[in-house]
């Protein structure tokens, strides 16, 4: 182990062909783990964090730098609910379908969200705005039905209920977009600016 992390550093750090940056954010990540084949969820939570989702390229790095076979690494990717392997729409719901989920109507909930946005479970609109997720158990069952949406747990909704929620957290992105400028808007105000100053 020692000699590895040694060998390690004496190379330098892995750059990953495309260039992109965050691949050296992820091997900080790494050396903060001394590559240790033990942590590889801790590293695909990481990875996840930095890249939003988990590609082929970025299993196939972390598989190399922790020398582990791609199929084990994928294996264990696979196994927890909270990877993904697509990237994900600016917004998105988790149902939860774990029994005391379905019990309350969860199957509902997937069924609204699935209508609204014509997609199924797994899917992410045409526009890239929403992302429909299920998963078998968030581990809130007292919360019952509950629903991860961007991020935040939400108990005891209704189908009803999380449509609205949903629709009040992107008409709330849409206001916050709506108050920043395009660069083209924002070069025409300084261009209006600088004209003004010269008279």
């Amino acid at each position: 182990m020692e000699d590895r992390v040694a060998e390690r550093a004496s190379n330098g750090a892995a750059e990953h062909p495309s260039g992109d940056e965050r691949f050296g954010v992820l091997e900080k990540a790494l050396k903060r783990t001394r590559y240790s084949q033990d942590q590889l969820i801790e590293i695909l939570h990481v990875a996840q964090g930095v890249f939003g989702y988990l590609s082929e390229d970025v299993l196939i790095f972390v598989g190399r730098e922790l020398r582990l076979p791609l199929s084990r690494v994928f294996g264990v990717a696979t196994f927890y609910h909270l990877f993904t392997f697509e990237e994900p729409g600016e917004h998105g719901a988790t149902v939860c379908t774990g029994t005391a989920c379905f019990v309350k109507g969860a199957d509902r909930i997937v069924d609204a969200l699935a209508t609204e946005f014509q997609i199924s479970s797994g899917q992410t609109t045409e526009d890239g705005r929403f992302t429909l997720k299920t998963a078998r158990c968030l581990g809130s069952c007292g919360l019952a039905p509950v629903v991860v949406i961007d991020g935040a747990v939400r108990g005891h909704l209704d189908a009803e209920g999380v449509l609205e929620v949903v629709a009040e957290q992107m008409a709330a992105d849409a206001d916050d977009d709506a108050e920043d400028p395009t660069p083209d808007e924002a070069d025409a105000v300084a261009a209006g600016a600088a004209s003004e100053a010269r008279l």
